[in-house]
């Protein structure tokens, strides 16, 4: 489908009346750094023109934003497992490439002293046109996620597996919070990234539920007829149908420290939004409202601030709860979706920000902190069987 399709809502439809179920993507974002003084180097253009040549390379690597950024996708999968081998292998292709062009891969939600009026706008008609429409917020963007795709069957399905995912998403930043360091210094924050990023954005953050594909489509139709957006790309949300790919794509999650936590993190997303979806198809979520935009914020903010080592609120039962302990009752509801699709998750004890704040405590500088996680991530994601 072209630009101008993604657009034509009918169509659109009709990309995800005919989805199939449970299908997996994965997409992974890196900081393309100098080895030695750990710089951003805008690098990309010629990380990209070089991936070219490479058959496996040539279509799963993407710009995203800043020319010191590069982003590595699955592809389309059948199952978890194959999304993780194909990933893997593509992994370390990038590396490989990377090596030979004398640059690193880091992998955190932020770069911790990177000045962002340094950064270059890569050169695509999309991303000069953001960089003309949103002047500083484009500009300010320097940050890396990890998004996950599933095929979910059905327009009015799909928009229903999003209203109820919304409430899970302060769950799963928590998990991931992978960037408490800023302008070199330590903000307080497990993920300062999803303050530059969905709070700045426009269409961004965790959307209000729309409750049909009906609704959905005439606000996604409105925002074009009045050139709000173009491009369905425009729509930034944490969590959103994809018009091209009949996918429902969680895109809340801070990049991830080692291979081992991504593809664990990957997994937990892809379980939660397949169990969202049986949950639904088997009537579970009949009588029980969705909660309310204000009762999600006050989630999304402590999994902000704190990540896993703080507490959310239990709004069915009005306390509060260890995010640890949510996580792991979030990890026994997905035993369906999990066990069905063959996915094993393994929560961290430690998260990457926990991990970096408690180096830096113990007297390392951000520097030494993020030098040690660069190493820990190429030694991780660069490695033949991923772990």
């Amino acid at each position: 489908m072209t630009d101008s399709d993604l657009l034509d809502l009918d169509a659109v439809r009709e990309v995800f009346e005919t989805s199939q179920d449970f299908t997996i993507g994965l997409e992974e974002e890196f900081a393309i750094v100098d080895p030695e003084s750990l710089d951003l180097v805008d690098r990309f253009p010629e990380l990209k023109a070089r991936s070219s040549e490479d058959p496996l390379l040539s279509d799963a690597v993407a710009g995203e934003l800043i020319a010191s950024e590069v982003e590595i996708r699955s592809g389309r999968s059948e199952t978890m497992a194959e999304a993780i081998e194909r990933q893997i292998e593509r992994r370390r292709r990038l590396y490989e490439l990377a090596g030979s062009m004398g640059v690193s891969l880091a992998s955190m939600g932020t770069h911790p002293w990177a000045d962002y009026l340094d950064q270059e706008i890569i050169d695509t008609p999309h991303y000069q046109r953001l960089k003309r429409d949103l002047g500083w917020v484009a500009q300010r963007n320097n940050t890396w996620s990890l998004h996950a795709h599933v095929g979910i069957r059905g327009a009015d399905r799909a928009i229903a597996v999003c209203d109820r995912l919304r409430e899970k998403l302060p769950f799963l930043l928590a998990l991931s919070s992978n960037s408490p360091f800023l302008d070199n210094r330590d903000t307080g924050l497990a993920s300062v990234r999803t303050e530059i990023f969905t709070r700045t954005f426009p269409r961004c953050g965790i959307p209000e539920s729309f409750g049909s594909w009906e609704e959905y489509a005439g606000f996604v139709d409105m925002l074009r007829n009045t050139g709000s957006i173009v491009e369905a790309t425009q729509l930034w949300w944490s969590v959103r149908p994809h018009h091209a790919f009949g996918t429902v794509e969680v895109r809340i999650c801070d990049a991830q420290p080692t291979a081992g936590e991504s593809t664990a993190l990957a997994g937990l997303i892809v379980a939660v939004i397949a169990q969202t979806a049986l949950d639904l198809d088997a009537g579970r979520w009949d009588g029980r409202q969705p909660l309310r935009d204000r009762e999600i914020e006050e989630n999304l903010w402590r999994a902000i601030r704190y990540g896993m080592e703080g507490r959310m609120i239990d709004f069915d039962r009005g306390r509060e709860v260890e995010t640890v302990r949510v996580l792991e009752e979030t990890l026994e509801w997905t035993t369906e979706a999990r066990e069905g699709l063959g996915i094993e998750v393994d929560l961290p004890v430690r998260n990457g920000s926990y991990r970096a704040r408690e180096l830096f405590q113990a007297g390392s500088s951000i520097a030494e902190v993020y030098r040690e996680f660069t190493e820990e991530t190429e030694r991780s994601f660069s490695h033949a069987d991923g772990a």
